[in-house]
């Protein structure tokens, strides 16, 4: 799934880190990564061996993997900032959760946080829409 979502984003916008769970620990996660020129923040998995493959993605996988087993899982996650990727991850779950109680006590209040609520949840839909265009 990530080569296809990295595929979306403009050549012409730099990705500078990519972050993801151990289960973005391939070899085509890896490489998508490469090929748009950022650093892949992917945690190796446990017990997990260097591929033997030469390109740029791998060996940066693999140099991820020699800091772990060098410095520790611990101190590699705070090193390379990837406690971010749990920020982030927070962050999208607050705005899920967005519309799902009213904080306000009076009527007023309630009816103007619901529009609120609305026009952000509106403007998220929009942006993670399509754009769809007619061919012939």
């Amino acid at each position: 799934m990530l080569p296809s979502l990295l595929v979306q984003i403009p050549v012409d916008e730099p990705i500078a880190c990519v972050s993801g769970d151990g289960a973005f620990d391939t070899k085509t996660c890896h490489e998508a990564i490469a090929a748009r020129g950022a650093i892949g923040c992917i945690p190796t998995r446990k017990n997990t061996r260097p591929w033997k493959d030469i390109s740029l993605g791998l060996l940066a996988r693999n140099e991820i993997l020699r800091t772990t087993k060098r410095l520790g899982r611990t101190i590699w996650k705070r090193w390379s900032d990837y406690h971010r990727r749990s920020l982030v991850e927070t962050k999208m779950h607050c705005f899920k959760r967005l519309g799902e109680r009213v904080m306000a006590r009076c009527f007023n209040g309630q009816v103007t946080e619901l529009q609120v609520r609305a026009a952000i949840l509106n403007r998220f839909s929009m942006l993670g829409r399509p754009c769809s265009v007619a061919v012939a």
